[in-house]
């Protein structure tokens, strides 16, 4: 019964951080696109449980949550750059290419120093955090994976979501003409 309830706090903290995105962004597609950060990072959290040869727990589960809103953060600023980018003008792969080198620093940086915060609750248990162990384990696995995927798959899923948001402004503009 607990486990279901955290799996639907799971799916409330999804649409929630969903909903702000969306209402800061004044889009839906872009929302979109950073939410693709939540399955990376579910990608290194089961790859961390199952070469620890841990299961998922609650304590894990929490963890869980924790990293849908700490994964968001590097598809956050990679997505608000390139927007900022376009609304200058530049074309749309230049954008992306540039939004990339700029942020990928302050990305890695603010993702190492999270995983560096959680390593020694992670790996080095002592007596008072022994318990949260696996909700660290999970935090660093899954942003691990999170980060190192942001910077490839986020950009061209950003690309496919403009092209299909053209597309469909003109087809419907269009339809309605």
């Amino acid at each position: 019964e607990t486990f279901t309830q955290l799996l639907l706090a799971l799916a409330i903290a999804i649409l929630l951080i969903y909903m702000v995105m969306a209402s800061q962004f004044e889009s839906l597609m872009h929302p979109l696109v950073i939410m693709f950060t939540i399955p990376l990072a579910a990608i290194g959290v089961v790859w961390i449980l199952l070469i620890l040869g841990k299961t998922i727990s609650l304590v894990s589960m929490m963890g869980i949550i924790i990293l849908s809103g700490i994964a968001v953060s590097n598809g956050i600023v990679m997505v608000d750059f390139i927007n900022q980018l376009r609304e200058v003008g530049k074309p749309l792969h230049d954008a992306i290419i540039e939004g990339c080198k700029t942020r990928l620093r302050p990305v890695i940086i603010t993702a190492g120093a999270t995983i560096m915060g959680m390593i020694p609750m992670a790996f080095f248990p002592g007596a008072d955090n022994a318990q949260m162990s696996p909700m660290a384990l999970t935090v660093v696995g899954g942003l691990i994976s999170a980060t190192f995927l942001t910077l490839f798959i986020i950009p061209v899923v950003y690309q496919y979501a403009d092209r299909l948001g053209e597309w469909i402004k003109h087809h419907f503009k269009r339809a309605i003409a």
